[in-house]
């Protein structure tokens, strides 16, 4: 199971070398807005629905923050589209 390392508007994960395997970033675009732009999952990683566990992290951190999303990865647009319960947070 991956570690996940929080900072502000971005989610990674890392493995024993420090290089980055997973990631989701979330920039604040105007106050109390961020744009889900980007997720990256390793090769050796996909398949696992790691990129859908980030997404979904992700979520959480937004709401708790108190925070509206706009979505422009394609994979979290796609993501978002089969999860209607998640869409609360987005701006549409």
């Amino acid at each position: 199971m991956l570690k996940y390392h929080f900072e502000q508007n971005r989610i990674f994960a890392s493995n024993d070398n420090g290089n980055v395997i997973a990631e989701i970033t979330f920039p604040e675009v105007r106050k109390g807005v961020v744009n889900l732009n980007h997720t990256f999952v390793d090769s050796s990683l996909r398949g696992q629905g790691i990129a859908s566990q980030l997404v979904e992290i992700a979520y959480h951190e937004i709401k708790k923050q108190g925070n509206k999303a706009i979505a422009t990865c394609s994979y979290v647009i796609d993501w978002f589209a089969r999860h209607k319960e998640y869409q609360d947070v987005l701006i549409k």
